[in-house]
């Protein structure tokens, strides 16, 4: 009675269950659930008779579309793999990443199909480019090809091992690399989040999280395991997100920090339209306990901070609130709900070493690397043994990330490991520093990087975005991060910057603040 545990399994479920409910609203079209996995079954027919095989990469540049949503069903019905594809990266990446995957297909939504055709030629191996919305010559019309085929195929015998997606990291300091995660790894992270953060039919979810991050943290399926409703979001700004929480009536989101913080900052006049109770997961970077009162206090919503990396499928630890927590006061929650938490039931074994992979203390101050085994984590980097040998080494995923542990088992991230600032010996947490000065009055961003100091050998320098209309000098930061912040913690210079380089996840570009002031002595 064995049966491969995949992802998949949800679209037959929710077919038989789910058939009449609304499953996906993109703009002004909408589907039901028989509607929408009618239009994925052509798709996969559609993609057989262009010769994909099982194995195959197919991949995508797309916004959070319905097209992009019918890939992650229609392409593994096939046996093939999903190549998700960051929209905001450049051509030449794209071509890295296609290559490199060695994708037969290529599927481009109307807003790239300029760029992508530009260096068409750049991809010899791909044998086929779909317009998913618009048109080029010599290009498959997607739509097109959905109308001509019929919705019937030959299932594929997959097995719980194979690949799902390829998921190409961002690649800060090299080329990016391809994160291979199977049915099985996929299936896991959606059930535990499942349990540990419950969906119902009534929900509806809006898409202001990337696709292609992470397969959407795997919304992509678990959405439609519970049998809720994909509300498809194309463009990430406030007055969108706001037009769509009301009238849709969402009822939960995805998002990173930066992303919420820019819902929280949104016009007054906008906040006031945001429907009470929407539920939120954040993840991506450590939210600041103030960004998470924010959201809680002035919208009504409840945030919830899951932690993990797309090598892990992704999530390997949610913030579980306990009853105790009710208790405590708004602001004494937010300082709790900012840490990364407890494992969930289904990731697997979760520690918080030192350099010889033994236990660090559970004192909320030790310092050690947080590593991972279990059943979301990763098959492996594709085609790039070493860097899956570097990364498994001691038999443990290596995630690059420092935290401790609280006395209650919550790990709390201080840092990336390569973004902890030493000055003049002593380590500098810079998510601590940010914390703090998010609470200034003037700042709507912020984020901490260590720069070259003659005394010190590196200090930490604050790159600030203002709140409109606002003004913070360098003294005044100084004088505030001080009544809070140990002295040697206290930033030694400030830029103030119209908004701070992001990912399109909404990650923070921490190198290209190092880059752009490197050189520059702090004062």
């Amino acid at each position: 009675m064995f049966v491969p545990l995949s992802p998949l399994d949800f679209k037959r479920r929710a077919r038989s269950i789910y058939a009449t409910r609304e499953a996906v609203v993109d703009g002004a079209a909408r589907w039901t659930y028989a509607e929408f996995f009618d239009r994925c079954d052509r798709w996969t027919v559609a993609l057989q008779s262009l010769g994909v095989a099982p194995g195959d990469r197919v991949a995508y540049i797309a916004p959070n579309t319905h097209a992009m949503l019918e890939g992650f069903y229609a392409v593994p019905e096939a046996g093939a793999v999903m190549v998700p594809l960051n929209f905001r990266l450049l051509p030449s990446d794209w071509v890295y990443m296609i290559n490199h995957s060695g994708s037969r297909v290529v599927c481009v939504h109307a807003d790239f199909l300029d760029l992508v055709q530009g260096v068409r030629h750049e991809m010899p191996a791909v044998e086929h480019f779909v317009a998913l919305e618009g048109a080029l010559p010599g290009w498959h019309d997607y739509e097109a090809l959905i109308a001509a085929s019929a919705p019937h195929f030959a299932p594929h015998a997959r097995q719980e091992s194979d690949l799902l997606t390829i998921n190409y990291t961002s690649g800060t300091t090299a080329r990016p690399k391809g994160v291979m995660i199977t049915h099985r790894n996929a299936w896991v992270n959606a059930v535990g989040t499942l349990a540990h953060h419950p969906m119902a039919p009534g929900d509806r979810y809006l898409w202001t999280l990337p696709m292609f991050h992470a397969n959407g943290w795997t919304f992509t399926w678990i959405a439609t395991a519970a049998g809720a409703t994909h509300v498809c979001l194309r463009k990430l700004d406030a007055p969108t997100v706001y037009e769509h929480l009301e009238r849709e009536r969402i009822t939960m989101l995805c998002a990173a920090p930066t992303v919420l913080i820019t819902i929280a900052s949104a016009e007054p006049a906008l906040r006031a339209r945001a429907p009470r109770g929407v539920r939120v997961l954040t993840a991506g970077a450590p939210p600041a306990a103030h960004t998470i009162e924010r959201v809680e206090g002035e919208l009504g919503w409840t945030v919830t901070q899951v932690y993990g990396l797309t090598e892990t499928a992704p999530f390997i630890s949610i913030c579980e609130p306990l009853p105790e927590h009710a208790t405590l006061t708004l602001a004494e929650r937010a300082v709790i709900k900012a840490r990364q938490g407890v494992e969930l039931a289904t990731s697997g074994e979760l520690r918080v070493v030192d350099e010889t992979l033994a236990d660090v203390p559970r004192d909320g101050e030790t310092v050690g690397e947080i590593v991972v085994r279990g059943n979301v984590v990763m098959e492996g980097y594709f085609r790039d043994p070493d860097a899956t040998e570097r990364a498994f080494h001691g038999g443990w995923f290596h995630s690059g990330d420092a935290a401790v542990v609280h006395p209650d088992g919550y790990i709390e991230i201080r840092d990336r490991l390569k973004d902890v600032i030493i000055s003049g010996g002593e380590n500098i947490s810079s998510i601590e520093v940010e914390g703090v000065l998010l609470r200034h009055a003037a700042v709507q961003e912020v984020a901490v990087v260590g720069l070259p100091h003659e005394k010190w050998g590196e200090a930490p320098h604050a790159f600030v975005v203002l709140k409109p209309g606002q003004s913070l000098t360098e003294d005044d930061m100084r004088a505030y991060a001080r009544e809070r912040l140990a002295g040697f913690k206290v930033p030694k210079g400030l830029t103030i910057l119209a908004e701070l380089p992001k990912t399109a996840t909404g990650k923070i570009q921490k190198y290209v603040l190092r880059g752009g002031k490197a050189g520059i002595a702090a004062q």
